[in-house]
């Protein structure tokens, strides 16, 4: 399933979307439909076992160091 990245044109909340088949993503903030698709960085998986290369990467949606989904832990 692709996920997309979007910034919302009227609230400028940046957010993460799975759209499938013809569906049209909204904002959840405020359900505008007024988005702005951003360039989605991936991860890709590695052989080596170096530290460095197992760390997590920043929360697409928060940007938080802790890694994907940090936003919505408590």
């Amino acid at each position: 399933m692709p996920i997309f990245e979007y910034i919302c044109q009227e609230c400028e909340h940046k957010f993460e979307a799975i759209v499938l088949g013809q569906q049209k993503a909204r904002c959840p903030k405020c359900e505008s439909k007024r988005l702005a698709q951003q360039i989605s960085k991936f991860a890709v998986a590695s052989d080596s076992s170096s530290s460095a290369d197992s760390a997590p990467s920043a929360c697409g949606a928060c940007g938080d160091p802790r890694g994907p989904g940090a936003c919505s832990m408590n």
